[in-house]
């Protein structure tokens, strides 16, 4: 049962400005983005990174980097094109205040799986190609490195909503109440018989936890005893 780390590249020069980018090149993180991944960087450091996927886009390649300076020795850092921000087709390059005044934009927000954006992609194939990559690349680290593999996937706000809301068994028309900030890292393990949910949204606190051995697969009744950072065992 390995572990993904969702983690949502920093913030960029079109957040800050209110643009929504798409898949527009050239678009890097600000100061404050290169500084919130250096800060997920560091939080990431004490654990034992198998790989660390990419989407293409340049915000994310220059978050995963941040990441990767932070691990010892060498290891995989392939680019997933299935890991790509959302094809928003005449929406990209536009201002979210201008788009909050088309007609889709209610839509959008109450029920994404009936939007197909003008000349792009549909979000509910936005979701079904990046769950499938996800699940994939999953299994591939564990047959590779074992069930305690920890490994992370850069990627795009709605990208890593969608996947969540699949994780948590919520219908994509739900995955507005899911919030994932700039460089936030979320944690989510896939069973045998169902995804567990560890974290959503995190930009701080101690990860060191999950160098530790994986927990069991079955879910404790009651809620257990939940998990235990490595200095605070030797406590």
């Amino acid at each position: 049962m390995a572990t993904v780390l969702l983690v949502r590249h920093g913030r960029t020069t079109a957040n800050a400005t209110g643009l929504l980018a798409g898949r527009t090149a050239g678009v890097l993180l600000d100061q404050t983005g290169r500084d919130q991944a250096a800060v997920t960087g560091g939080r990431l450091a004490a654990v034992p990174l198998v790989g660390v996927v990419s989407s293409p886009l340049e915000r994310c390649r220059e978050t995963a980097q941040h990441i990767i300076d932070r691990q010892p020795g060498t290891l995989l850092t392939p680019i997933e094109d299935e890991l790509s921000e959302c094809d928003y087709g005449d929406w990209q390059g536009r201002t979210l205040k201008d788009l909050s005044a088309e007609k889709l934009w209610s839509v959008v927000q109450t029920q994404p799986s009936a939007v197909t954006f003008p000349n792009g992609e549909a979000m509910a194939a936005m979701q079904a190609r990046s769950v499938a990559a996800i699940r994939r690349l999953d299994a591939a680290f564990e047959a590779e490195h074992g069930p305690n593999a920890v490994w992370v996937a850069v990627s795009h706000g709605d990208i890593i909503k969608s996947i969540l809301a699949d994780a948590l068994g919520m219908h994509l028309d739900l995955f507005q109440r899911i919030n994932v900030g700039p460089a936030s890292v979320s944690i989510v393990r896939y069973g045998t018989s169902r995804p567990t949910v560890h974290a959503t949204n995190t930009d701080a606190g101690d990860l060191s936890w999950l160098a530790t051995s994986a927990p069991a697969e079955d879910a404790p009744v009651g809620g257990g005893a939940g998990h235990q950072t490595p200095h605070a065992s030797r406590a």
